[in-house]
């Protein structure tokens, strides 16, 4: 019976991904249902080992003998993404301690640190509480006006804990590999993350000249962002971004921002342990 809840959450995690479509207009709109196919299936997946782990080895369920090799199996999933986790967490730790050798520079009112790097490269690095990080030839190269929309976007990074909550993602983007449309669900949601940090900075600073500093920046940056990075330069799909940043965003109903709560359909194999005896 476990072993059939595991084909059963697999099989529907499968056909979700491969059925399920990348959404069009608003970007909180696309957010939220790009976030729901890259992060469902996994969970349904992740909740049903769970399940599976507190019913044991022993006893029944529906009428049905439970059997060591579900147990085993729910075991390997979750040992795999723990494995995983730790292996992604280790690399982030790593670039967090490269980043911390750098010294500090107090721009303004904030205290980053300064890389010295001809390239063009600001972006948040770290995990709960990020580093930010400014590259020497940033500095050289903008303006003072086009610095401050390059921080003001780096601060939305850090309002909405992308570093910390991109983490997870990737840990989970790592486990699911061999699940259909991962990496395009994965390249969207990245996109979708510097569209919200841009429009984040565009209510403080002048849309056009976070939209020059974009082109600025990607033009003259050969530095990529790992699973820890949050930075302005990521070339992200340039052109939907500037696009989105000089479009007005359209209200979000109060239902739309309900929508997390299908998650919850997610913990439903957990239900299944009052079964088990």
């Amino acid at each position: 019976m476990h072993l059939l809840m595991i084909l059963t959450a697999i099989t529907i995690a499968y056909c979700l991904r491969y059925l399920g479509t990348i959404p069009q207009g608003n970007w909180q709109v696309r957010w939220q249902k790009t976030l729901f196919l890259f992060l469902f299936p996994p969970l349904l997946i992740f909740m049903t080992a769970n399940a599976v782990i507190c019913m044991g080895t022993q006893g029944t369920m529906g009428g049905m003998d439970t059997d060591l090799w579900s147990y085993v199996l729910a075991l390997i999933l979750l040992g795999l993404f723990q494995i995983l986790a730790i292996k992604l967490a280790y690399q982030g730790w790593k670039t967090l301690k490269s980043a911390r050798e750098y010294p500090f520079l107090h721009l303004g009112n904030q205290q980053i640190r300064l890389m010295p790097n001809s390239a063009l490269f600001a972006g948040q690095i770290g995990f709960w509480q990020p580093e930010l990080v400014i590259s020497q030839g940033l500095l050289q190269k903008l303006s003072p006006e086009h610095l401050e929309t390059v921080l003001a976007h780096e601060q939305g990074h850090y309002h909405y804990r992308d570093t910390f909550w991109f983490f997870w993602l990737g840990v989970v983007r790592s486990c699911t590999v061999w699940l259909p449309n991962t990496e395009v669900l994965w390249q969207e949601l990245l996109m979708l993350r510097e569209i919200r940090a841009d429009n984040y900075a565009a209510s403080q600073v002048d849309p056009l000249l976070l939209a020059e500093s974009l082109l600025l920046v990607v033009s003259n940056n050969n530095l990529t962002s790992d699973i820890c990075c949050a930075a302005l330069g990521a070339s992200y799909r340039l052109e939907q971004r500037i696009e989105a940043l000089l479009t007005p965003s359209e209200p979000i109903t109060e239902s739309k921002l309900q929508y997390w709560q299908i998650f919850l359909l997610a913990f439903v194999p957990l239900l299944t342990v009052v079964f088990h005896s």
